[in-house]
């Protein structure tokens, strides 16, 4: 496990300066595109808000959604909808996921993370992998959440791992003892099975 930089108390503002500054140096070093993972969910949507106003070259970044409901893209649910309205504009391609879909290494995986300790659509009852052979899924969450009750398609463990670094943000003290554990090693969640196993930076803005 890599140990994880762990920044307390910022506020979305300081999350996507951060981001930005991460996605500037990884486009400075290259010529090529770079590809990013973001998370859906309440949390990131802001942030991705002020990054869409960054002076990246966005035309040479390609953005996935970590997970989706299984909706229709223009569903309030639809995660991959809500990223292509704010980043699609500014000159991103986002990707719509689909099994049939060949997942770059990604530059930065962008996570959050349940209360439950899952992240994507990797929930602890579907005992995700980190040897999964595939790196997407379609998969129907057990219980399926009240407030999303919707099949999902997800990024897996190891398509997630394959990237440069690895970023979560979080909110609120439940999570906050969440991230801990599986830090710690006190628990077997999807997160923390994700932590065992990354060899490269991971940064947890609390």
């Amino acid at each position: 496990m890599s140990s994880p930089h762990i920044i307390e108390g910022a506020n979305d503002a300081e999350v996507a300066r951060w981001i930005d500054r991460t996605l500037a140096n990884a486009l400075a070093s290259t010529a090529g595109p770079i590809a990013v993972t973001v998370p859906g969910g309440s949390t990131p949507f802001p942030i991705i808000e002020r990054l869409a106003a960054a002076p990246l070259d966005w035309r040479r970044v390609t953005v996935w959604p970590g997970d989706d409901r299984v909706v229709p893209e223009d569903h309030p649910a639809s995660n991959t909808g809500r990223i292509r309205a704010l980043l699609a504009p500014a000159g991103a391609e986002v990707v719509t996921l689909t099994v049939m879909e060949q997942v770059p290494r990604f530059t930065l995986a962008w996570l959050g993370m349940g209360e439950d300790g899952h992240v994507a659509s990797l929930f602890p009852g579907s005992e995700p992998r980190v040897d999964d052979p595939e790196s997407i899924r379609r998969l129907t969450p057990d219980p399926l959440p009240p407030e999303a009750p919707f099949d999902r398609i997800t990024l897996t463990l190891p398509a997630l791992l394959a990237s440069d670094a690895l970023l979560l943000v979080i909110r609120g003290a439940a999570k906050r003892r969440v991230l801990a554990d599986a830090i710690a090693g006190r628990s077997d969640t999807p997160v923390a099975r994700l932590l065992a196993a990354a060899s490269q930076p991971v940064t947890c803005f609390t």
